[in-house]
């Protein structure tokens, strides 16, 4: 006798809890075929879709894993649009694992749809238009986000929103000359990147090495002379210290962007091409140093996807734009 969608749903919570992925998996599935509308079982196929964790660490999907992972969210979110974790791990997927930016401002517009005073969707369509160059379309969000008419918000989400707002300010600061618009081959600004397309970007952390630590340690050597004789005046010297390192990676940022601009442009060509399916990458320039150091870092989805549409070959237009929702 064939079981019911209850029944199967059951199963698979059991196999969940016994950590038997592939059945729950399967079982998941069995289940949302017999009733299309069970959202809980969507996403158990979400979540089962996943990679296993392997020695305490999240294995990222692949391209197939992640495009089965996003076709799962779609229908939760179709189905419950109150599961923010759906709405929260689909936007992560359409722009770290995909690149899908366009798809993924739309994706935030639909939860807003669904939560008007929500402060998430504004910061990562802020944080996606910023990426893309479109300077313009933030002022509006930047307004709204920081608007008495949204959610209060805990401490860590206040602290996304004045990162999302410090970002755009120093991009729009590092730009002020002229946007890279990496859809119009004979822009300017692409002669700049194949000039240094041998030259990888500066890490964050070997410009903290090089460039922060012997400003910060210079002003310890400066506090312990001055306070470095008591119990008090190591705490202070401490302090001091720690606050030197915050203000001065701070000041110093602005500056780490424009030694690495042309690695920031080039990041931006990739998500050009993985927004549209579309190439407009020179290439002399996808065969530097500096292009495989950039993709070598992206997620395994996102390198499959570039692969097949470099194979494709198919030439972004022009006049592209980014539609706004």
């Amino acid at each position: 006798m064939a079981k019911n969608a209850g029944t199967l749903w059951l199963d698979a919570i059991e196999a969940e809890e016994s950590g038997d992925r592939d059945r729950a998996l399967e079982l998941s599935r069995d289940v949302v075929h017999i009733d299309p509308t069970h959202s809980d079982a969507w996403m158990m196929v979400a979540r089962m879709e996943l990679p296993p964790v392997s020695r305490g660490k999240q294995e990222m999907p692949d391209l197939k894993q992640a495009s089965k992972l996003m076709s799962a969210l779609m229908k939760v979110t179709e189905l419950d649009p109150d599961n923010r974790r759906a709405w929260d791990l689909g936007g992560t997927l359409m722009v770290d694992h995909l690149g899908m930016l366009q798809d993924a401002l739309g994706w935030w517009e639909r939860r807003r749809d669904v939560e008007p005073t929500e402060t998430t969707p504004l910061i990562e369509q802020i944080a996606i238009l910023t990426r893309m160059g479109y300077y313009e379309g933030c002022a509006d969000l930047l307004e709204e986000l920081f608007s008495p008419e949204m959610d209060a918000v805990d401490g860590g989400n206040r602290v996304r929103m004045e990162r999302v707002s410090q970002t755009v300010a120093r991009a729009t600061k590092l730009e002020s000359d002229e946007i890279f618009k990496p859809q119009q081959p004979k822009h300017p600004r692409w002669s700049k990147v194949e000039m240094l397309k041998d030259k990888k970007p500066v890490s964050e952390t070997l410009w903290l090495f090089l460039f922060v630590a012997p400003f910060s340690f210079f002003i310890g050597v400066i506090g312990m002379m001055a306070f470095g004789n008591s119990t008090w005046g190591f705490a202070i010297v401490f302090l001091i210290l720690l606050s030197s390192i915050i203000l001065i990676s701070r000041l110093t940022m602005g500056m780490l962007q424009r030694v690495n601009r042309h690695a920031l442009d080039l990041e931006r060509a990739i998500d050009f091409e993985t927004s549209t399916g579309k190439v407009c990458i020179p290439p002399v320039i996808r065969s530097s140093k500096l292009y495989s150091s950039l993709i070598q870092n992206k997620m395994p989805a996102i390198q499959e996807r570039v692969a097949l549409i470099v194979e494709s070959g198919e030439k972004m237009p022009s006049k592209w734009e980014l539609e706004l929702p």
